[in-house]
């Protein structure tokens, strides 16, 4: 039996999580990320928001230059995440496999659980109708043969969507004399490339598909496959472990000279790191420390250590990773973990053997939290759950920045 995948995409899904909880937004340009005052960029925004231009990963400066009448929110992410466990209950009740690629997005394989095209459609129908019915929201739902065209085809009629590509012909008399980024592998960069060289269509890449592998090599192999309809992955439900790195990162206000006050937010992230290692029990056999400067040059730096995900173990080793990079202006600051494995497919190190060696590391967080408590005047003792929650670790971050 061929393949049947359903590709499933809410709607502008934070805006419309917010417009849901609070009518008085309908109808109105609403931007969410970061404020106008603030660094940073939009997250989402409403469709009344994208007829001035702003999209997603716009700089807010820039949104809020196209859009200054508009109503500009921080993300709410526990919400979202609550909201899309929800999503995802629903959606997944129909298919064998399930692939998430973002909390309001996945692609579902229904050819065991559907068996036939018609049902494949019902269940897409079905998938729609509950959004809306239980969770009040809308979603743009594609039916097709592959991964590659279901995405083409929830992308078609959005917002509120339905579309079907059923086979490999249907999906290129469908795009064949589009632009090539209707193909999603195929960005900005990508598709300047392509024109430069006379490649404007889906058409031209199929009339000169070894000019496309000569400029692109692989990709560009991948680039041909897609534009010709052909695409055999199958959806894989993702698995904790399947992460490359776990980290955490910070844009600060205004740009940071003081690298003990940097060496203290570093705790803060590997405290935030530790956290959502242990919640899919993963390990990282890696610290990465990552910097962006004022000037906008962001440098990347690692090294291996053992098996851990340990929070004090990662801020020692992002500290000692910090000492050894210029001291400038910091614009924002991260650290993470890499190398996962879980903790039974993990090498024991000499330390798994102390029969303290657990207690020692919380003596060492409850001192260090102490310690900043009594820099910063807060209660992180007391606090430590909320300050992981939404963007509270942000505003911890931002009041300790001011009153240091």
């Amino acid at each position: 039996m061929n393949q049947i995948i359903i590709h499933v995409d809410m709607d502008a899904f934070y805006a419309s999580v917010e417009i849901r909880d609070n009518p008085a937004l309908r109808g109105k340009p609403l931007i969410i990320g970061s404020l106008p005052h603030e660094r940073g960029v939009v997250a989402t925004c409403s469709y009344e928001a994208r007829k001035y231009g702003v999209h997603s990963a716009m700089n807010i400066k820039d949104a809020y230059r196209l859009c200054p009448g508009g109503i500009y929110m921080h993300p709410n992410f526990d919400k979202y995440r609550a909201v899309s466990g929800r999503l995802h209950d629903i959606w997944n009740t129909y298919a064998s496999a399930s692939e998430t690629i973002a909390l309001d997005e996945a692609y579902l394989d229904v050819t065991e659980t559907a068996q036939t095209w018609e049902t494949a459609c019902e269940f897409a129908r079905a998938i729609k109708r509950r959004t809306l019915d239980e969770l009040h929201l809308t979603c743009s739902v594609g039916v097709a043969y592959s991964k590659t065209a279901a995405k083409t085809a929830s992308e078609e009629k959005k917002p509120n969507g339905y579309f079907e590509i059923p086979t490999k012909e249907a999906f290129v008399d469908l795009i064949i004399d589009r632009p090539v980024q209707v193909l999603y592998t195929v960005g900005k960069k990508t598709d300047e490339k392509l024109n430069r060289a006379g490649i404007r269509t889906v058409r031209n890449i199929q009339e000169r598909p070894a000019d496309v592998v000569r400029m692109f090599g692989r990709q560009g192999q991948w680039i041909v496959q897609q534009a010709l309809g052909e695409d055999n992955r199958r959806v894989t439900s993702y698995r904790p472990e399947d992460a490359k790195s776990i980290s955490r990162e910070l844009t600060f206000q205004k740009d940071v000279d003081d690298y003990d006050f940097l060496r203290d937010v570093l705790f803060l992230l590997a405290l935030s790191v530790e956290r959502r290692a242990s919640r899919v029990g993963l390990c990282g056999e890696g610290v990465s420390l990552k910097i962006t400067y004022a000037d906008m040059k962001s440098i990347t730096r690692s090294r291996q250590t053992r098996s851990t995900r340990s929070a004090p173990v990662i801020y020692q080793e992002a500290v000692s990773l910090l000492e050894q990079v210029r001291h400038l202006p910091v614009r924002l600051i991260g650290t993470g973990i890499y190398h996962l494995s879980g903790e039974s497919g993990r090498q024991l190190s000499f330390d798994d053997f102390l029969p303290d060696a657990a207690e020692s590391e919380k003596r060492q967080t409850d001192a260090q939290l102490k310690r900043l408590g009594s820099r910063y005047g807060l209660n992180f003792a007391d606090n430590l759950d909320k300050i992981f929650h939404g963007e509270t670790l942000y505003k911890t971050v931002e009041y300790m920045r001011k009153h240091r």
